[in-house]
């Protein structure tokens, strides 16, 4: 369980760590026109962009993960209906050609000085700065589940250690409660923890064992889904399906020994519950990187702070920022991270020519609901919370070319387009549409 031990004590840095890369010792000063801070989706996407838009020469990333990792695939991989393997790719398979790599980890950024200092005590200058740092899993701020997690009957979608344990913990359910978390705090795609409570109601109900389990939803939140349109939609899965939502419930111990998990009731403070469990899958707490969070570029709750128009930041012009790092007001999705990555391209090449930035970003985002092992509910959503759809179709309905979209055609587009800064722009479903009408 080493590897579990380490995910204790790793960061992520918008995509979770698998190894890291120790022996890149660079000169102690390097500068660049454009660093890019993390390796993840917005780090890969705006490296190749800033790529075409300014030399390779001029651009650095600093990434310490040898994996990169498609982390949108983790929901199917945790039910069984693909591979972890699928999920991920060498890192220096995905970085631009002629960017310089950096494999080490950002420990310190000073934006007054225009410096990055990482781990190896390497300090690199620039004149523009992209954060795409992500955010950070807090399993340990959950007692007992670190160690609980060395346990067969937990799992948890959201690291690449621990998502084969859900599908192993499903596979040898046989009786009694199945139970499923979504944290108290912010959190990358905020539909994946009900995801898989969907998936394993129907994994149950095809190994015949759907009516000896009780399938259990306890979230903090107040609503099922943030999105009315879509939450309607889902309520209606979850009585069809008999499926138990608790909200208001937040997880805050695991005992893994009895098999048993510890939920208090955010609506009366104090008021415990306990919930026995055969399968317990864990969303944890997440919050800001701690690098970001001891800066200056963060906001009082230690995101980095922009202007959710044009993704340039607030106090220092030259710093721009992407995805889960941000304190943007939309969900923190992939799909947010493509729409997010044209517009700022749009901004970074009007800052250099000293001109303001003209495109607004509108908040688009995007949650494909997977509810089957064949249907998803695909939600589309601004800042404000209207739906912002793609097709031409009643897109909170179930539908099996939604499913094939999430399972297929996106991990492709990702891969070959959006990494490669080829894709992306408000609505990238959009984008899928249009090709294939043509």
């Amino acid at each position: 369980m080493t590897a579990l031990r380490r995910l204790r004590q790793c960061p992520s840095t918008g995509i979770l760590i698998s190894q890291l890369h120790t022996s890149s010792c660079a000169s102690a000063k390097q500068h660049y026109k454009m660093l890019v801070l993390g390796g993840g989706s917005g780090g890969i996407t705006m490296s190749a962009r800033m790529k075409r838009m300014m030399g390779a020469e001029n651009v650095a990333i600093v990434e310490p993960s040898e994996m990169h990792y498609y982390q949108p695939i983790w929901t199917l991989v945790g039910a069984g209906a693909k591979s972890v393997a699928s999920s991920g790719r060498p890192t220096a398979s995905v970085m631009p050609s002629g960017v310089k790599w950096v494999k080490s980890k950002v420990q310190e950024i000073n934006p007054d000085t225009n410096t990055v200092r990482t781990d190896d005590g390497t300090e690199i200058s620039y004149e523009y700065l992209i954060v795409g740092l992500g955010l950070q899993l807090h399993y340990e701020k959950i007692k007992g589940l670190p160690e609980g997690l060395e346990h067969p009957k937990i799992g948890s979608n959201y690291s690449v250690q621990t998502v084969e344990k859900t599908w192993k913990a499903l596979q040898n359910f046989k009786e009694g409660n199945a139970v499923f978390t979504f944290p108290n705090t912010p959190v990358k795609c905020p539909g994946a923890p009900q995801k898989i409570m969907y998936l394993s109601d129907a994994f149950l109900r095809k190994t015949g064992k759907r009516n000896k389990a009780k399938v259990i939803y306890n979230t903090s939140l107040p609503v099922l889904f943030g999105v009315k349109k879509y939450a309607d939609s889902l309520w209606d899965i979850v009585k069809r399906r008999d499926l138990q939502v608790n909200l208001r419930q937040n997880l805050i111990e695991v005992r893994a020994d009895k098999q048993e998990a510890v939920f208090e009731n955010l609506d009366k403070p104090g008021e415990t519950k306990v919930f026995e469990y055969e399968m317990l899958h864990v969303a944890p707490p997440m919050g800001p990187h701690l690098v970001i969070k001891g800066s200056p570029l963060a906001d009082e709750a230690g995101w980095l702070d922009l202007n959710k128009d044009t993704l340039q930041h607030n106090k220092y012009p030259n710093v721009f920022g992407i995805g889960d790092c941000t304190n943007l007001p939309t969900a923190k999705t992939a799909a947010a991270v493509a729409a997010q990555s044209a517009i700022l391209n749009r901004t970074i090449s009007k800052v250099l020519k000293n001109e303001k930035p003209d495109k607004k970003y509108d908040g688009y985002t995007s949650c494909p609901l997977v509810t089957s092992y064949n249907t998803v509910i695909l939600a589309e959503f601004d800042y404000n919370g209207q739906p912002l759809e793609t097709f031409p179709i009643n897109q909170a309905k179930e539908r099996r070319l939604m499913y094939h979209m999430k399972a297929d055609v996106m991990p492709h587009l990702y891969w070959h387009g959006l990494l490669r800064g080829l894709w992306g722009g408000p609505g990238p479903y959009r984008k899928v549409f249009h090709l294939g009408m043509k």
